[in-house]
């Protein structure tokens, strides 16, 4: 029971992108590609859907990415991210729902600048813009709380570029990405720990919520995680990680969670690109792990048509 490239594509368009997901639901599918199928047209396509219904599409692959590691994941999604232009959205959105004017070049936009135009006083401003990230930013209970200071020391960075909130602003993207060394330096941010694998889940869950928030219909994410299915660890380093049978059954467990954690993410569409040994390896495959196969098999179904809407699907080319 195989359903068509394009078929898929343009139920997933019109049901999922342009309805279910835009307006706050969340889902989970996985894909099996069994013969003919261009796994990296299947890409393009995905991403130009997800751009022209304006989501945010990042595409993981496993073979770069430990994927079973939570923590590692949002990293990896942190990194493909302009969080300077999300965080001047939110900036420009308080300031025009005010009617504040803004100056139209960009070195003028900041604190300065902004007063002038407005015939105001700096310090006024400042006091202004702290109260407004403190009751639409700070009291936004739908984000962690470390996700939420970070957001405001970006925002505060789009108007006061100069030391030490550059510095500060600048550490808080690598910490969104991994790549801090000291937490030590986010002391003065009130950020005291990095993301791990026990808040790694809430991060994720707070940056599509904050997607929502800069006028995004939400994050489509893309995993690839044919290379947990790789048996043997490859002689080319240029091949990617090798992953032992406990990862993978970590993998499938963070798997398990995003399916069972639906509810808390609105506006997220999470497509699992496997191989054909997903469905067939008993070692490494779908039948390791019961509490994911019973959420995704499906026990009842037509016998004449797939459906296209199951969480687990057969995937053909258009050709076939």
């Amino acid at each position: 029971m195989y359903i068509k490239q394009k078929e898929w594509m343009d139920i997933i368009q019109r049901e999922y992108l342009q309805g279910f997901i835009k307006h706050g639901g969340a889902a989970v599918k996985f894909i099996v590609p069994i013969e003919n199928v261009d796994q990296d047209q299947f890409t393009t396509q995905l991403h130009k859907a997800s751009e022209d219904e304006n989501y945010l599409f990042a595409n993981i692959n496993g073979a770069k990415t430990k994927i079973h590691m939570i923590d590692k994941l949002f990293n990896a999604i942190a990194g493909k991210i302009d969080w300077d232009e999300l965080s001047r959205s939110f900036v420009i959105e308080m300031f025009t729902k005010r009617g504040y004017k803004l100056p139209s070049q960009q070195e003028d936009f900041d604190f300065k600048g902004i007063a002038e135009i407005n015939n105001q006083e700096e310090m006024l401003l400042r006091r202004e813009v702290h109260s407004w990230l403190r009751d639409n930013l700070f009291r936004d209970f739908e984000m962690s709380q470390e996700f939420r200071i970070a957001m405001i020391r970006l925002c505060l960075n789009q108007l006061d570029a100069a030391e030490p909130s550059g510095f500060l602003s600048n550490a808080v993207k690598e910490w969104l990405c991994g790549e801090l060394r000291e937490i030590s330096t986010l002391k003065e941010a009130l950020i005291f720990q990095k993301i791990a694998r026990h808040n790694a889940r809430h991060m994720l869950f707070s940056l599509i919520h904050w997607l929502r928030i800069n006028r995004k219909s939400g994050l489509i994410l893309l995993l690839d995680i044919s290379r947990y299915l790789v048996p043997k660890k490859s002689q080319n380093p240029d091949d990617g990680f090798f992953y032992s049978m406990p990862a993978v059954l970590d993998l499938y467990e963070v798997l398990r969670q995003f399916i069972d954690g639906t509810d808390e993410m609105a506006g997220c569409l999470i497509v699992v690109l496997a191989p054909k040994d997903f469905l067939n390896d008993d070692k490494r495959g779908l039948n390791r792990y019961d509490a994911l196969k019973l959420r995704i098999w499906d026990e009842v179904r037509d016998r004449q048509r797939p459906n296209p809407l199951a969480s687990l699907v057969r995937m053909v080319n258009d050709d076939n």
